[in-house]
């Protein structure tokens, strides 16, 4: 499957620093030669980030850490499970951009 800018997947996650591996959303920023960089998204919503509601697609109301940012393979792919609006999109893209400046 073909992956593209604002899809919303579940994955499977391993931390940084554990072997533990969980299920977990994240953003697709990118894929490429089959790398597929994307944010992690967190249900905690003390964390700071871009705000995803309930009615966008997600189990719970959500944030999208910008400040977490790794790579996957594709095969760590469960499911797609929402799309960003162009809205969000725009909000992600203005985000990354401005802290690369």
């Amino acid at each position: 499957m073909q992956y593209k800018f604002g899809d919303i997947i579940l994955a499977e996650v391993q931390y940084t620093d554990t072997f533990e591996i969980k299920r977990r959303p994240a953003l697709i920023l990118f894929e490429e030669y089959d790398n597929i960089v994307v944010a992690g998204i967190t249900s905690n919503r003390k964390m700071k980030g871009i705000e995803i509601k309930k009615e966008e697609g997600l189990p719970k109301d959500s944030i999208i850490k910008l400040n977490y940012i790794f790579t996957i393979s594709a095969n760590m792919i469960i499911t797609k499970l929402a799309n960003l609006s162009e809205h969000k999109k725009k909000l992600v893209k203005n985000y990354l951009i401005n802290k690369i400046k």
